[in-house]
């Protein structure tokens, strides 16, 4: 057969046009062109019932008595093409067929999707059975001479088939069930209970931002304390502040996040507006015309053409490919590259294509977040068919390759899928963080003693002194003045009452204690640090142009925490860029030594290879001794199955063969071809990329697929086959399978899949089939052990009675509206079994750059690297040896258990063997050894004597951890994966991914971090406390549902080593030294009341109190926190060890933080006490006193960070002597305003050397032990820091003691 001929052909030439009763024919793919399929199958008014509308003749017949037409039949030969032209595949000409009617008379029964028609009971003619596929609505037609009793015999079963297949009206009972007419907008919403196609991701309006806005900022328990403070001082007894002063530090706290959520909604709204306004065309009035997207309704028809967006859900009704297909990009929906398949029904497509009147009924399911299923039926010209996920088009997508298509809207705007998923995940909360909260509770008991002191206090001296109070300062009970108020009572409630105002009135003046001011300088902290690692270039990858994505700003200083890293293996440590290596093929190993296949063609190994006019995008190497044996012209059972090889690679996948027009001329030996196709195969999945490919390098190539067929060039002759259904590939059956129609008329079932699933159902081995199956094994082996991907090919023909009954299942079960998948799961079960081996695959998946360098360096680091893959354990292995993951010196503890009691056994020998003891169950925690040379954990109290000195690796498949982790065994899991340096699980879910990492997560308080690349990784990475994306070959899921993304595995490397380091160090010391910052300024206003009888009496002003957070000095704070750098990230690169300051809780813990208060204490009481006593005689008022408190305070916090800062850079010296000089400038304006009872004060002071020098002594003394701790620490007890800050600092010699500041790597 040639490519110039029609691709099936009459066995007789002289065979009769003439309609015959008992012709038999083969897949019958062409109807009439004037009725459609679904329309043709009536009562005529006679009751005569036609299965098929006489067709109109045709330039050639029908053949009698073959089972092939002698014309070149369509371009979709088993489809429902009711209303197209059918082309050969090489030729434009078109072809019609000519069928009788079929009279009254006969007897027939017609599958239509799941409805059957029985007809008259009328015993002279043969059955006729038309099925349709599921996803791509291929009609089959098998008319055979069967007698009466063979249909006797089955009409039982036929009768409970009819039943079975009917559509269950009730799964979408009224109430439940969407209501779509087509093209009938205004009924479709009589009752107007759907929404318009108008979107909104905005918050608010201009209406309801502000009540709206300030109820979301209120949800933070720190707002609504300082709310009650605010509230407390507008009472007259509690008016310790001015009314309006006391209001500012949380009116500017809500004003600032107003703003910055005002204007990320007015963008949201600015970006709806342009949404909503683009245009689409609509049928109306008979002619598709521009529409806004707003206002489209359910119900209207739709056209969009190429490369355009999809404006909302849509049921597919027609496309401009003859067979109904659509290529549609649903990056922006589920972020995935590749091209998925869209079909349209070809009953609708059929329709439209007459151009008849669109109208129908579509009754779907409520609308809901699930991308990945459709559940609905269509009645259509009176007949009702289901429709699923392959035949709607989601709002977002773009249409590609396909020029134009049509549908009708089933769900718009807010209803729409894509909007209905447009939700954030759950943000994640710091762990320090959280220890931040204990702290801040600590400072709370201490509010409560201060001010229940300070209340005490009043009490006391109240009682002690009450005949006294008129003419003692701080309190009177009569007024002083001359007036009409004299000797009346002034604001004295009595001791009781004055007590517990004493108290709501300390609560006041204390408020800052709790520091409102560290939660908006946290943030702009983490958003600056995001900056920073955003704009690293060495985090960015030049080969995908992805830069590092910061998706969440709450987790930053996490980054320096993580204890345990989770990751995939594909894509995230390899490629994903798949390449055919390996082929077992009838027990013979092939592929020991590739060359290029060009090299082949140059050297004339096939003819037809090298004449052909199209050439594949990427270069694939072959083996030219399996390239020979498929040319060689013996028919045996190898050359057989070499050719049912192939055929499988290249037919059992649902890859899409892309064909451009090279316009450039090619020469090949000599001869030029004009024009040269190039052929690109886009498919879901690398693997079926690389195995068409690599089918196409020896010959078979996939050049055409359609909804009923696909075609495929062997070696220059066009084959066409028409696919009967297909089964494909989920993680339960772990393989796919396709039915497909030889030319000559064979039917055969091609199955690929995974070892473990398909070596269980292979047929009975014969002597033959034993030493294939034998073989194909230990090349299996040899691929693994290579770390090759591999898969099982298989195959085997399938009888008449066999395909009925299947497809009588597959009817059913692809028309099913519930348990569809499960319905599908047992069909294949059908024909998958008694399969015949044809051979094995190994596909190469190459390390990513830098790996193997990465693992090592984290691994000294002290983090734990587990790898959670879904490949064979063999290929794990070799993969984890290859990237340094594991080591020649480990001692492998493999764990592969088929029961609970074999599982239980296994893990409890391998304690045994090595020495682990079973923990405390109280006492499950793992505390980090302080020694950062010891990179293993220790386990506390009952495990430190079980810590053996050789290292071990765990290696556990899925299938023992459904039996550990759904049952009692997780303790004993956890204790021996904890005792190992490595873990890797082969062969496991992505559900299983998550409970590994649960299992660490729930039962320690170290940091977990996931990282992986496909949507098979985005449970673990949700699971984890920092999830990391790959921007990788398997889509943008992980992307999507990580708090960072970056585009190669060895950034993480950077990430944590250097900016986790960073980040933790900065935030860290932040926090403590707000608390101190604050707390230094609340002791000192504390001493004081304590000096004034318990009054409250403050001797600041208003404003200065207010500043003092706010202004004074929380600019220096937030550069700090967001460019001061204790190492250089050389030397953080150069030494991973130092990375374990962070997960030992260095920076931030306890014993700090009390170090931290005692400190405070001190600083505190030399601030208060030095000027009482240096102006003890004079004559200051107490305005002056508290302007000097107020600047000395202020300089005393600004030095105390200037001695703790280790990177000095520009922006850091004006930040902090900056805000000093912003603190007089304040003082000044302030007090030189007359209304204020401190005018004129710092006019007066500032002209006295005393008010200098006694600054100069507060901050002497107040730092002097702070300074000597250190330097007594630094030099007899230094961290591990400190002395590679030394030798940083001594490499680089005097003349680069000044760091720059270097913006790319901050």
């Amino acid at each position: 057969m040639t490519s110039g001929q029609p691709l099936l052909q009459s066995s007789d030439p002289s065979a009769s046009s003439q309609p015959c009763p008992s012709c038999g024919f083969g897949s019958l793919g062409c109807l009439c062109s004037n009725d459609s399929f679904s329309s043709s199958i009536i009562n005529d008014p006679q009751g005569n019932l036609f299965g098929l509308d006489c067709l109109e003749k045709g330039d050639k017949d029908l053949s009698v008595g073959d089972t092939r037409f002698h014309s070149s039949v369509g371009e979709s030969f088993g489809s429902v093409e009711t209303t197209q032209q059918f082309h050969s595949v090489e030729t434009p000409r078109i072809e019609r067929l000519s069928l009788e009617c079929p009279t009254h008379e006969n007897k027939r029964l017609v599958s239509w999707g799941a409805m059957e028609l029985p007809h008259s009971n009328s015993s002279n003619t043969p059955s006729a059975s038309f099925e349709i596929s599921r996803g791509s609505s291929v009609v089959h037609a098998k008319v055979g001479s069967r007698a009466l009793s063979s249909l006797h015999d089955n009409k039982s079963q036929r009768k409970s088939r009819h039943k079975s297949s009917q559509f269950d009206d009730n799964v979408l009972c009224e109430e439940d069930a969407r209501f779509i007419y087509i093209n009938d907008p205004r009924r479709t919403n009589d009752k107007y209970e759907f929404t318009g196609n108008e979107i909104r991701t905005s918050k608010y309006t201009l209406i309801t931002f502000l009540p709206k806005n300030l109820f979301i900022q209120f949800h933070r328990v720190a707002y609504l304390y300082f709310l009650a403070i605010a509230a407390l001082n507008q009472l007259p007894p509690l008016a310790v502040f001015g009314r309006t002063v006391s209001l500012f530090p949380l009116l500017f706290v809500l004003c600032v996040t107003a703003i910055k959520d005002g204007y990320e909604d007015w963008r949201r709204h600015r970006s709806d507006r342009n949404e909503n306004n683009r245009e689409a065309l609509v049928l109306q009035s008979g002619h598709f015309q521009h529409k806004r997207w707003k206002k489209i309704r359910a119900g209207e028809v739709v056209k969009i053409c190429a490369d355009e967006t999809i404006p909302c859900d849509m049921v597919l009704l027609g496309t401009s490919d003859p067979s109904g297909i659509a290529y549609i990009q649903t990056m922006n929906l589920d972020g995935e590259s590749n091209l998925k398949t869209r079909y349209a029904r070809q009953e609708t497509s059929s329709a439209l294509s007459e151009g008849c009147t669109i109208s129908g009924l579509i009754r779907c399911e409520r609308p809901n977040r699930n991308i990945y299923e459709f559940t609905a039926n269509m009645e259509f010209n009176r007949h009702k068919f289901s429709l699923s996920q392959s035949n709607i088009v989601l709002r977002g997508c773009q249409l590609k390759n396909t020029d134009w298509i049509i549908g009708v809207v089933v769900y718009a705007g807010q209803e729409t899928k894509a909007m209905l998923n447009s939700a954030a995940s759950p943000s994640k909360r710091s762990k320090l963080e959280s220890y931040m909260n204990r702290e801040t509770l600590w400072l709370s008991i201490f509010l409560f003693i201060m001010c229940l002191v300070v209340a005490l206090g009043m009490g006391l001296w109240l009682a002690r002194y009450k005949d006294q109070l008129d003419t003692l300062p701080y309190y009177r009970k009569t007024y002083f003045t001359h007036g009409k108020d004299y000797g009346k009572r002034y604001k004295y409630y009595g001791i009781p009452m004055e007590i517990f105002f004493s108290f709501l009135s300390s609560i006041i003046v204390f408020q800052i204690m709790i520091p409102i001011s560290l939660y908006i300088t946290m943030e702009l902290v983490r958003l600056g640090q995001s900056y920073f690692m955003i704009g690293d270039r060495h985090m960015y990858d030049y080969s995908s142009g992805s830069r590092f994505q910061c998706r969440s700003l709450n987790i930053n200083e996490d980054l320096g925490q993580v204890r345990y890293i989770f990751s995939d293996k594909t894509g995230t440590l390899t490629e994903n860029k798949m390449e055919f290596q390996r082929a077992s093929v009838y027990g013979k190993n092939y592929g020991g030594s590739l060359v290029a296949a060009d090299q082949l063609q140059k050297e004339n190994l096939s003819a037809a290879a090298a004449h052909r006019r199209w050439k594949l995008k990427s270069s694939i190497a072959v083996d030219p001794k399996l390239m020979r044996l498929l040319h060689k012209d013996s028919v045996g059972d190898e050359r057989i199955a070499v050719h049912e090889f192939f055929l499988t690679l290249a037919a059992c996948n649902t890859v899409i063969p892309i064909r451009t027009c090279d316009r450039s001329s090619s020469c090949a030996e000599s001869q030029c071809h004009e024009d040269v196709e190039t052929i690109e195969y886009q498919g879901e999945s690398p693997d079926e990329q690389a195995l068409v490919a690599a089918a196409s390098a020896y010959g078979y190539t996939l050049f055409e697929r359609t909804s009923g067929h696909i075609v495929i060039d062997v070696n220059g002759e066009k084959l066409r086959f028409d696919v009967l259904g297909l089964h494909e590939f989920d993680s339960l059956r772990k393989r796919m399978s396709v039915v497909i129609r030889f030319p000559n008329d064979d039917v055969k079932v091609l199955v690929k899949g995974a070892d473990t699933s398909m070596f269980s159902i292979l047929a009975k081995d014969n002597e033959r089939d034993h030493h294939v199956r034998h073989a194909t094994q230990c090349h299996l082996t040899e691929y693994s052990s290579q770390g090759l991907r591999t898969l099982v090919v298989a195959a085997r023909d399938l009888s008449e009675a066999e395909l009925e009954l299947w497809q009588c299942r597959f009817d059913d079960a692809s028309t099913s509206l519930t348990d569809r998948a499960t319905k599908l799961r047992q069909t294949a079960a059908l024909i998958e079994c008694d399969l015949n081996v044809l051979g094995a695959t190994g596909i190469e998946d190459k390390l990513q750059d830098g790996v193997p360098e990465a693992i090592e360096s984290l691994r000294q680091a002290g983090i734990k690297v587990w790898v959670l893959t879904g490949d064979k354990q063999e290929t794990a292995i070799s993969i984890g040896l290859s990237c340094k993951l594991l080591t020649m010196d480990m001692e492998q503890i493999i764990i592969n258990g088929n029961s609970e009691n074999e599982c239980r056994k296994l893990l409890a020998d391998a304690k045994a063997k090595h020495g682990v003891k079973t923990s405390d169950g109280g006492n499950r925690n793992l505390k980090c050894n302080k020694n950062a040379e010891i990179d293993y954990l220790e386990i506390s109290e009952g495990k430190k004597e079980g810590i053996v000195k050789v290292p071990l690796a765990l290696i556990i498949d899925g299938n023992s951890l459904v039996y550990i982790l759904e049952k009692d065994l997780e303790s004993e899991l956890f204790d021996l994966a904890t005792s190992c340096k490595v873990v890797l699980c082969c062969r496991v879910a992505p559900l299983q991914k998550a409970a590994i990492v649960d299992l660490i997560k729930s039962r320690t308080d170290d940091m977990t971090l996931a990282i992986g690349d496909g949507a098979n990784d985005v449970s673990m990475i949700q699971m984890a406390d920092v999830g990391v994306g790959i921007c990788g070959q398997e889509g943008r899921q992980a992307v999507m549902a990580s708090d960072f993304a970056m585009g190669q595995f060895r950034f993480l490397n950077r990430l944590l080593l250097v900016h986790g380091h960073w980040n933790y160090q900065r935030i860290g010391y932040l926090v403590l030294y707000n608390f101190y910052r604050n707390a230094v300024f609340v002791l000192m206003l504390f001493w004081y009341i304590l000096c004034t009888a318990f009054s409250t009496t403050s001797a600041l002003t208003d404003w200065s109190s207010v500043f003092y957070s706010v202004i004074y000095t929380s600019v220096p704070t937030i550069v700090v926190g967001t460019l001061d750098k204790d190492l250089s990230h050389r030397t953080l690169l150069q030494y991973p060890k130092l990375y374990g300051a962070g997960y030992r809780q260095e920076a931030y813990n306890m014993h700090l933080f009390w170090i931290t208060m005692a400190d405070t204490l001190w600083q505190s009481l030399v601030l208060f006490s030095i000027p009482l006593f240096i102006y003890k005689e004079s004559t200051i008022d107490i305005w002056s006193m508290g302007s000097l408190w107020t600047i000395a305070v202020v300089i005393l916090v600004n030095i105390h960070l200037a001695m703790d800062v280790q990177r000095w850079v520009f922006i850091t010296h004006v930040a902090v002597w900056g805000s000093v000089i912003i603190t007089f400038a304040c003082m000044v304006v302030l007090d030189s305003i007359p209304v204020f009872p401190n005018y004129g004060t710092i006019y007066h002071l500032a002209k006295s050397p005393t008010y200098w020098l006694t600054i100069l002594l507060i901050i002497v003394i107040a730092l002097l032990p702070r300074f000597l701790f250190k330097v007594v620490h630094q030099i007899f007890w230094p961290s591990d820091i400190q002395i590679a800050r030394e030798a940083e600092i001594l490499r680089r010699g005097p003349d680069h003691l000044r760091p720059r500041l270097d913006g790319r790597s901050s």
